[in-house]
């Protein structure tokens, strides 16, 4: 296995071109996430690609490999992930690089997502424009201290607003108009999210809305992407040996 390893070369796009036999490439979900594979006992000093990265497991930085994904949908139920990247402090770049990079990559490759997902972490203002020059709909999870505005001037925190269930069109800040939704959980607060599609056909429509079922049904397929970092500590703890 470690000869295996050394001898080949597997970069991304030998994942896609592996994967996209099995899905409709055009209106699906793309979805980004990243996750740690747990290397608690390695040393970062002679281990490369290991560091120190903040775990939602653990609630604190931990020694491990950050791993990257892009992770698709189809209209047909199909899902794959197409896209990834093991974070290396030795480029210089954040999550979102990579978050961009990689969606670049897709895009190029022949990849026509419906809408793209993700957590808080990647709902920058500077990931949503940079969607939105894509011409890409999302759907973005934001922390609830983020600020709207249904008056020209007047901002206020999404967590203090009413939110019906088919959602709120308000102006996110330093952004545009968005759909706002507020999702509960038994286990802890609400979540809230934004969902923006561009209507290329029509230029005076900057937002296509959609029903609480819809929102319902992207929220949940984003949640496939969770099932496959999962099985990926799994195969990982099952061979720590390649890795």
């Amino acid at each position: 296995m470690n000869r295996f390893l050394l001898r080949e070369r597997y970069e991304p796009k030998d994942l896609f071109d592996i994967v996209t036999g099995v899905v409709n490439l055009i209106g699906g979900i793309l979805s980004v996430d990243d996750t740690v594979i747990e290397k608690l006992y390695s040393d970062p000093q002679h281990a490369e690609l290991i560091a120190y990265f903040w775990s939602g497991k653990y609630h604190k930085t931990i020694k491990g490999l950050n791993l990257v994904t892009l992770y698709y949908s189809d209209t047909h139920g199909n899902s794959v992930p197409i896209n990834y990247r093991i974070y290396d402090k030795k480029e210089g770049k954040t999550k979102n690089d990579y978050f961009q990079e990689m969606l670049r990559e897709v895009i190029e490759w022949g990849l026509k997502p419906r809408v793209v997902t993700g957590d808080s972490w990647y709902s920058g203002v500077e990931n949503l424009k940079f969607l939105r020059n894509q011409k890409l709909g999302f759907l973005f999870g934001i922390e609830k201290n983020r600020t709207v505005s249904n008056e020209p001037g007047k901002y206020c925190q999404v967590s203090t607003l009413e939110i019906p269930d088919e959602g709120l069109v308000t102006h996110l800040r330093e952004f545009a108009f968005i759909q706002l939704f507020r999702k509960a959980f038994k286990k802890e607060d609400s979540r809230h999210y934004i969902f923006y599609q561009p209507d290329s056909e029509n230029p005076d429509e900057v937002l296509q809305q959609i029903t609480r079922s819809e929102f319902i049904t992207i929220h949940d397929t984003h949640w496939g992407i969770e099932s496959f970092h999962r099985a990926i500590k799994q195969l990982c703890g099952i061979c720590r040996f390649m890795v």
